[in-house]
């Protein structure tokens, strides 16, 4: 079994509905277990600013998918929760990210490991280090020590 972590989000349709959902969804794949969810956060869209706030949340899994069929997996559930891609940083009824999959380092067209933004994205690091708070990142350091950086911004446990 590998461990995965995954990043949650959503914007629409009930966020904190759409978040819960997905972990339900996430316990439900194949060969995959959901092991800890993270609390609920609330945090300010990025990029695109003329849009609701996000509640966000990460999930750690044990799989036996290999990456490529996970993220499949992920992308299948978004598509499922009425998932649509108008432009970069629109807002989303969901959206599931990958972050880290054991140790790997992968670079392919369609998938980035570890994810190359997760460092830089406090709606994420938060919530990673409640569940995770021994995890080192990649060329980063102790997601904790990261997290820390973001904690006055305006991301909120819910």
């Amino acid at each position: 079994m590998s461990k995965a972590f995954i990043a949650l989000g959503s914007n629409l349709q009930n966020p904190a509905l759409q978040i819960k959902n997905a972990f339900l969804a996430l316990e439900k794949l194949s060969k995959t277990k959901l092991v800890k969810q993270s609390s609920l956060y609330q945090s300010a869209p990025m990029g695109y600013l003329d849009q609701p706030d996000f509640i966000n949340a990460v999930a750690e899994i044990s799989t036996q998918l290999k990456p490529e069929a996970l993220l499949e997996a992920l992308l299948n559930i978004e598509n499922e929760a009425g998932r649509e891609r108008p432009f970069a940083n629109a807002a989303r009824v969901l959206d599931l990210d990958l972050l880290l999959y054991d140790d790997l380092v992968l670079r392919t067209k369609i998938l980035t490991l570890p994810h190359p933004r997760m460092h830089a994205r406090g709606f994420v690091l938060l919530p990673l280090a409640e569940i995770a708070p021994d995890l080192m990142l990649p060329k980063a350091g102790n997601v904790v020590k990261l997290a820390q950086l973001y904690k006055n911004q305006s991301i909120t446990k819910i």
